[in-house]
């Protein structure tokens, strides 16, 4: 994992239906402390850009939240902060990244969303977390990486509540 340090930690979770893991998203964002990168990782349909827009809703942003497949980039103003969701399935050449200045668009106010971030390279920041979702069954599974210790201290508080 890029990013990665000794000592992260994982934790499992299904969801039977879309409401549970829109209900996941609100409670995983409750005190989430920017800056953030999450990596969404997982096949199509798995329940990456459900659970960023149920992320992006509970930060508190009550307009439409749209995938960013055909855009690759959206991005949404909150009040104490932003959130960029960035989408890369269609990108043929992570080079391609060079135009969006992601850099660039990161401070401290931000929480950065990424699907596929396997197709960006080097040109993707490594990931405070990582959310891997697989199908399960009917539902959705979710399998979630803290891997830099600002991550883990969180995770750590969050999991026991």
């Amino acid at each position: 994992m890029s990013g990665s340090v000794a000592g992260a930690i994982t934790a499992e979770f299904v969801f039977p239906t879309e409401h549970d893991l829109n209900l996941f998203a609100k409670k995983f964002a409750c005190d989430l402390p920017p800056p953030l990168v999450i990596w969404l990782e997982g096949d199509l349909g798995a329940g990456k850009t459900t659970f960023a827009r149920g992320l992006i809703h509970a930060l508190g942003y009550a307009g439409r939240v749209k995938s960013p497949t055909f855009g690759l980039l959206e991005h949404y103003q909150l009040d104490a902060l932003q959130v960029l969701h960035l989408d890369l399935y269609r990108i043929a050449d992570p080079g391609e990244l060079e135009y969006l200045g992601i850099d660039d668009l990161l401070d401290a106010r931000t929480i950065l969303l990424i699907e596929w971030p396997d197709k960006g390279g080097s040109w993707v920041p490594g990931p405070d977390f990582i959310c891997r979702f697989t199908y399960a069954g009917a539902g959705r599974g979710l399998c979630l990486s803290a891997c830099t210790p600002r991550a883990i201290a969180f995770a750590t508080g969050w999991l026991n509540t």
